[in-house]
């Protein structure tokens, strides 16, 4: 019999509606259920490509007899965090104040009917290990607490809300003055936690740190520091040596497990892969090494092979599991790749991949990872380098063919706005960086699906899988979805994408804005009562959405020339700007956004037919200016806003503008660049 999971979209919630547990979604419904029979809730947040949401799916969801004593005693939420990340946020916080410790998915938590927490902690076993309690004895114990200790639960349950509450941003009490100093700073703590053998910011577990990462690249060109170029491109490039990066098929997985980056858990995110291409992009452009444009290549090829709808949008994840084991699509025998090689093509990848050392993962198989130079291996084959190329690129072709007849991780084809806001700008300056046109019509095809999809009645919606579409957006939809705008200008202008900008930051303003103190909450203003409202700055594995609402907000009001949009990010960078004094490298993406703000923006207005403005564009690319705009226009657009709207000439043209202050026009690229000095 199937449960009242039935009837969502969520692939999550769907792989849940066959259990014997009587899973709810979470909804009006549901929490009158628990206020009516005065049952506890028990709340499970996940996700589809979670590895250990499956684990203990399989071994207490699916399990009879726990079922029958979470059924008896609780009512029972099931939550994808993908499609509400309000309630993972609310919850996540919660959970670290009843714990003490950071939380992570699956998140078991026990909640009053009323949606207070009392009781939380992550994944638990059905029989205790790893220290952990075994859940069915976990809860009778809870229900029992729940029945005979009411009045201690409710009185902790109302300090943990005012708690909560009290984290809630407020402008100080004198107007803060806005100075860059901050920046230098955050630069400063990612130094010091820098892992100088192998890449990336202290020990294991190793995440990707893509707002960190941004603003070193951006900080190392505006002050020249070969340090934090360093430690940004080293990173950058170990990261997609190892095996977090599918070596094979492109893509990165979430995180690594080791400090080397060999063993990542293998779920593959939407999200991760659109901030990397960016970031790859810039790496090239800083670098001029070719290999972080193989990365470009392989990630991108990967996006459109794997994680596009047939409709444009691009879908959410790829699971860690297939069959039932983690990261058994991905990993190999040793004598499985032997067999399907000639024996010059396994001399060049049994070095190459470090197939003959010791295996890196579970019984005796190996996750590939780049463990030697090609360069050294053609030197000790006494091949040349083109020989050990061709010889790696023919060997992984035949491995690429025979693991795709294997059984594949399930994929999560719902399409969220946040998470295609990321990929769309990947994409798109992906697209201008290498100058593909068949990238930029992936993009340009994800935005205009998102555009006629999500977009309905003045409103975007969050989410969208098999026809239904629905689901308040959050301010993270709205940011990157912005940025994401901002980025297809960039590539080729569009005027459809000039009008969705600007209903994206109209929305922002006045839906997400706290109009007293400045700053953008995380739901709108419409949204559905919680027991906590976010309005948060710190990065996570996704930058923040205030500080890529203020980026965009700034862009977009220099583009527009409507100082609405820059006084917005202003009265959000001034409210959290105390706080990113006190620990600046917590707040990357607002600290990026505030380095604009200390500058005058720079914008390049190119005119003139499309193959010669490309042309210049690619010059003025090549110098890497991460903080320039360039727009294209090739005199046929219309509805231009006033900053844009540029007389023809004959020839091509340049207008660059520094702030309030525009130079006369510029005909020549020569003297173009040397204005780029």
């Amino acid at each position: 019999m199937l449960n009242h999971l039935s009837h969502e979209t969520s692939p999550y919630l769907l792989q849940h509606a066959d259990n014997p547990v009587d899973w709810h979604p979470w909804n009006a419904e549901t929490l009158r259920l628990a206020l009516d029979l005065d049952k506890p809730i028990l709340l499970s947040i996940g996700y589809s490509a979670c590895h250990w949401c499956h684990v203990m799916a399989h071994e207490s969801f699916e399990d009879e007899a726990v079922a029958a004593v979470m059924n008896e005693h609780f009512v029972n939420i099931k939550v994808d965090r993908e499609e509400r990340p309000d309630l993972d946020q609310i919850y996540q916080n919660a959970h670290y104040l009843l714990a003490q410790r950071s939380g992570g998915w699956p998140l078991t938590i026990f909640l009053e009917p009323d949606g207070t927490p009392f009781y939380s902690g992550t994944y638990f076993p059905k029989q205790a290990r790893y220290g952990l309690p075994g859940f069915p004895d976990l809860l009778t114990r809870i229900a029992k607490v729940y029945q005979e200790k009411r009045g201690e639960l409710s009185a902790q349950g109302k300090q943990l809300i005012a708690t909560l509450a009290s984290w809630q941003m407020v402008k100080s009490a004198e107007d803060a003055v806005l100075s860059a100093a901050p920046v230098a700073e955050a630069v400063q703590q990612h130094l010091k936690s820098f892992d100088p053998l192998h890449g990336g910011f202290g020990g294991a577990p190793k995440f990707l740190h893509p707002a960190e990462l941004d603003l070193l690249l951006r900080q190392a060109h505006a002050t020249h520091d070969g340090q934090t170029s360093h430690v940004a491109l080293f990173t950058l490039r170990q990261m997609a040596l190892g095996g977090l990066n599918d070596q094979l098929g492109g893509g990165f997985c979430r995180y690594s497990v080791d400090a080397h980056w060999d063993i990542p858990h293998f779920e593959k995110m939407l999200y991760d892969n659109g901030l990397l291409l960016g970031l790859y992009c810039d790496a090239w452009l800083s670098s001029n090494d070719p290999f972080f444009a193989h990365v470009v290549e392989q990630t991108a090829g990967w996006v459109m092979r794997e994680m596009q709808s047939p409709q444009g949008g691009y879908y959410a994840s790829l699971d860690a599991d297939s069959e039932h084991e983690e990261g058994k699509f991905y990993v190999w025998q040793r004598n499985d790749i032997r067999d399907l090689l000639s024996a010059d093509e396994y001399a060049v990848v049994k070095p190459y991949y470090g197939l003959d050392s010791t295996p890196n993962f579970e019984n005796h198989s190996w996750n590939l990872r780049v463990a030697q130079p090609l360069a050294g291996i053609a030197q000790h084959l006494n091949i040349s380098a083109e020989q050990a190329s061709a010889r790696l690129a023919s060997a992984q072709t035949k491995l690429f063919a025979a693991r795709e007849r294997r059984i594949r991780p399930g994929r999560d084809e719902k399409i969220l706005g946040s998470w295609n806001g990321l990929m769309i700008a990947g994409m798109a300056k992906a697209a201008r960086t290498v100058n593909r046109a068949d990238w930029l019509q992936s993009a340009q095809q994800a935005m205009d699906f998102v555009r006629g999809t999500l977009w309905q009645n003045g409103k975007l919606l969050a989410t969208h899988k098999d026809g239904k579409t629905h689901l308040n957006a959050y301010l993270d939809d709205h940011a990157f979805l912005l940025n994401a705008a901002l980025e297809l200008l960039q590539t080729e202008y569009r005027s459809t994408d000039m009008a969705f900008a600007m209903q994206l930051a109209d929305a922002l303003l006045a839906r997400f804005e706290d109009s007293e103190n400045g700053g953008f909450f995380f739901t709108s203003h419409d949204h559905e009562a919680l027991i906590q409202r976010n309005k948060t700055g710190q990065d996570d594995a996704i930058p923040s959405g205030n500080g890529i609402a203020a980026q965009g907000l700034l862009r977009l009001a220099e583009l527009t020339g409507d100082v609405r949009y820059g006084e917005a990010a202003e009265r959000c960078l001034k409210l959290f700007f105390p706080l990113i004094q006190r620990a600046a490298g917590q707040f990357s993406s607002l600290c990026t956004a505030l380095g604009e703000a200390m500058q005058p923006p720079s914008m390049l207005v190119l005119c003139g037919a499309k193959n010669e403005t490309a042309a210049w564009r690619a010059a003025v690319a090549a110098k890497y200016a991460p903080g320039l705009m360039i727009i294209e226009l090739t005199g046929s657009e219309t509805g231009l806003p006033a900053p844009l709207r540029k007389p023809r000439a004959a020839t091509t043209t340049a207008w660059l503008c520094r702030g309030t202050q525009c130079l006369p026009p510029i005909y020549r690229l020569d003297e173009l660049l040397a204005e780029l000095v």
